[in-house]
């Protein structure tokens, strides 16, 4: 759900029917600052820009991208700096203002629990996103696309306003060479501001081999996990083994990548299943197995208070109804090396004439990969770059091919796509989960479903 499908509105319209609403973490600072260009419709971004607990930092935030009666639709947003390991201060200034913002409209008015989720791979942005989400109260953290083992550590130096520092892999350092980000929240701010309560960690995991690596040392030990399925939309994780894919290229899973349900439920902490899971036999059999429930994103994907790009979301609506979409596991697409869900929408990147034509860039560089040059020093690539531009810094072309530039796509499947200075306009990428029996019960009285509708029909049973 990331890239603001699972948007404030979203995650506030959740947390209302007093179930965990959780907002996506992932470029948000790119979002802030073009729904300011856009002229922040409704006045949302800058009442919650008004709570931030450093006035003076929220207003250069607002002076540097507000427009008033917003922008013409076809202009170039302004470019944010871009993440590495000594982002500039703006750039981690817009990171904890942006996480604040979202938080704390998710939050706004209703006492119902919020979370953000971040990915681990993204460790350039992870200290100042969670600082600011912090600021705002945030209830929960979670993290997939890798293991947060320093994720506990972290989260207790930043509710003391503590300097903290993240291991950031760098492909071909040397032995003995360590990379961190680091960020300093006082010296960033000018001040600590009041008390901070530590969030609680649900890290994000594929196996209860995984789940137990996390549980059995305090230092990296979550306070729950998510048990993720391979049909849940997004990442996935590779299957165990060698990789084979089918006849359609989807990657084959097999009994090695079955979740150990109870393994995991052996380890004593709280967990909730995830993939395939809107239903409310499905949420009774994962509390009959230990499971405190269920995480659900498609369908509120595709619920009418989500992030998408509303013409995206009901030709979407429209086309499953039909039977007629389809979402593969692409095991080339993210530049992260992880199966990605797409859904095969025309005009989008999903469509391999749109793909071919879009001129390859990354200006966003959310999956850059930090990487040693010759002689030291550290560079960042990203296999959705342009070809000759990769395999300068030492990649290779076979990890190019069929590469889409996640972080523009996803972008713009919530309205806020790039315009090129050339009249390119980003088209959309769109992810959701492979299963999608659940629309025909939650739209069997219309087209249409809020997200308070998903809840009560995952509930029915509960309540009967």
């Amino acid at each position: 759900m990331g890239v603001g499908v699972s948007s404030w509105r979203l995650a506030r319209a959740v947390a209302r029917t007093g179930q965990l609403g959780v907002v996506s973490g992932v470029a948000l600072d790119v979002l802030l600052a073009r729904r300011l260009q856009r002229g922040d419709p409704g006045g949302h971004v800058r009442r919650a820009l008004a709570r931030f607990p450093v006035p003076r930092i929220a207003q250069q935030v607002q002076d540097r991208y507000f427009v008033p009666d917003g922008a013409s639709p076809t202009a170039a947003y302004r470019p944010v700096p871009r993440l590495g390991l000594r982002t500039a201060r703006h750039g981690q200034l817009l990171a904890v203002v942006a996480n604040f913002v979202e938080v704390d409209l998710a939050r706004e008015g209703h006492d119902g629990p919020v979370g953000v989720n971040y990915l681990e791979k993204i460790q350039l942005a992870t200290p100042a996103a969670v600082y600011g989400a912090m600021l705002a109260g945030v209830d929960y953290v979670l993290m997939g696309a890798g293991l947060p083992t320093e994720i506990p550590r972290l989260l207790d130096g930043l509710a003391g306003h503590r300097p903290v520092r993240l291991t950031v892999p760098v492909h071909g350092a040397v032995p003995g060479e360590e990379h961190h980000v680091r960020f300093d929240p006082v010296e960033l701010l000018g001040e600590a501001v009041g008390d901070l309560r530590r969030p609680r960690l649900l890290a994000i995991v594929s196996s209860a081999t995984l789940a137990g690596y996390l549980a059995r040392d305090e230092v990296t030990r979550p306070d729950g996990f998510v048990l993720e399925s391979p049909v849940a939309g997004g990442h996935s994780a590779r299957p165990r083994g060698r990789l084979t894919v089918d006849d359609d290229g989807e990657p084959v899973y097999g009994p090695r990548d079955q979740l150990d349900v109870p393994k995991v439920a052996g380890l004593g902490l709280p967990f909730w299943l995830a993939g395939g899971q809107t239903g409310p036999q499905r949420l009774a059999e994962a509390r009959a197995a230990g499971a405190a429930g269920v995480q659900v994103g498609t369908a509120f994907a595709l619920c009418r208070e989500s992030g998408l790009d509303e013409a995206i979301r009901r030709r979407m609506l429209h086309e499953a109804g039909q039977g007629a979409l389809v979402v593969r596991n692409d095991v080339r697409a993210s530049p992260t090396g992880f199966p990605f869900k797409i859904a095969a929408l025309p005009d989008t990147v999903a469509d391999e004439q749109i793909y071919a034509d879009r001129p390859r860039l990354c200006d966003l560089g959310y999956l850059r990969t930090p990487y040693r040059r010759d002689g030291g020093g550290v560079g960042y690539r990203c296999p959705a770059e342009p070809v000759d531009e990769y395999v300068r810094k030492g990649g290779s072309v076979e990890e190019t091919v069929g590469s889409r530039c996640l972080c523009n796509g996803l972008v713009a499947a919530v309205g806020l796509g790039q315009h090129r200075p050339d009249g390119y306009a980003e088209p959309p990428l769109v992810t959701l989960g492979q299963d999608l029996a659940f629309l025909r019960q939650l739209t069997r009285h219309g087209v249409d479903y809020s997200a308070a509708d998903v809840v009560d029909h995952l509930l029915a049973a509960a309540r009967s």
